[in-house]
């Protein structure tokens, strides 16, 4: 999956595939693939050698894509439809896990999705295809509240100049597509340079994230994983922007009790047993054929942890640098924070 929107031509690729076999290898045993999408790595882990895989995707269309391929390993495959922080209840004891975070490309590649800034559509960003549309978010939340999502999720400094755009817009006539979405937000700021992302990117992945609780969803799945991997399983996750990945370094960091030591001002506190040892001691990124073949995978970072036999516990999403910040029906709850 991947936010490089910039490229929503390109055919879906399985972004670091390779090097992410290569640092779990040997595949075998029972995995799951938490954000199934269209199934490169629940594919790629069954060719390596995985005796079976549980695919979950929130998204009802991921598994009716999936027909057309599935007979090619029996029964070696199931779905479950179904949020990944709720894996734990579809499965224990595995041998491995897979998390690919951010919107697929399948999502991207579809108008009617409501994803992309580059082709016009229904202002939506669900992937479960179902409750508030981001289309209610822009139209309903406070011009305080759309800032906060901007910033705090999109990472966007204009956030302040862009919903003042927006809320004054919607006065007159509400949002109902990407493009006229994205047209506002090109108008407030200044004209990108070649080789810069679209002036619309960080808004969207902001709207997107919002819409669909992907932070929340991201701090309560890596613990639903801690919870249902064996000793010696393996969680492997692909990340493509830096609070999802900050979130995940951190996480894998706290849990494998590298916190650092304390200090007159911050005394050393009593942990957990390490309930992860980590095996990626830096993220992983692509490399250069990887990046010549699919432009998308830019600013993809894997990283890889192996579970101990600590019993799993529980983490506040402080801890992890988890933007503190939630999304209610129609709108947002206040946060407090730069704009």
């Amino acid at each position: 999956m991947s936010d490089a929107a910039t490229d929503q031509t390109a055919p879906h690729i399985p972004v670091l595939l390779r090097p992410l076999l290569s640092a779990v290898a040997p595949v075998s045993g029972r995995w799951l693939d938490g954000t199934f999408g269209a199934g490169g790595y629940t594919r790629g882990l069954l060719d390596a050698g995985a005796a079976h895989v549980t695919g979950v995707d929130r998204d009802p269309l991921a598994f009716e894509m999936a027909q057309g391929w599935l007979g090619d390993y029996g029964d070696r495959i199931d779905f479950v439809a179904d949020v990944f922080s709720n894996m734990d209840q579809h499965a224990q004891n595995l041998d491995g896990i897979v998390l690919d975070l951010g919107v697929s490309s399948m999502q991207l590649d579809l108008a009617e999705r409501g994803f992309s800034f580059m082709k016009d559509g229904p202002l939506d960003m669900r992937m479960s295809q179902d409750g508030p549309t981001a289309a209610d978010i822009v139209n309903t939340a406070s011009e305080e509240e759309l800032a906060d999502i901007l910033y705090h999720y999109g990472e966007e400094r204009a956030s302040r100049r862009i919903a003042r755009a927006i809320v004054a817009q919607r006065v007159n006539q509400p949002f109902t597509t990407t493009l006229q979405l994205s047209d506002i937000i090109e108008k407030n700021l200044p004209r990108v340079k070649p080789g810069q992302s679209h002036a619309a990117t960080r808004s969207f992945q902001a709207l997107r994230i919002a819409v669909n609780n992907e932070y929340g969803e991201l701090l309560n799945g890596l613990m639903a994983a801690e919870r249902a991997l064996r000793p010696g399983g393996l969680l492997a996750v692909v990340t493509f922007h830096s609070v999802e990945d900050r979130m995940v370094k951190k996480f894998m960091a706290e849990r494998a009790g590298r916190t650092g030591g304390g200090n007159r001002y911050a005394p050393v506190q009593e942990q957990d047993q390490p309930a992860f040892e980590l095996l990626t001691r830096k993220a992983v990124g692509p490399d250069d054929e990887e990046l010549a073949l699919n432009p998308r995978s830019r600013s993809a970072k894997l990283r890889v942890a192996r579970r101990t036999d600590a019993p799993a516990g529980d983490i506040h999403g402080a801890k992890i640098g988890m933007p503190m910040l939630r999304v209610q029906k129609g709108g947002a709850k206040k946060s407090r924070g730069r704009k």
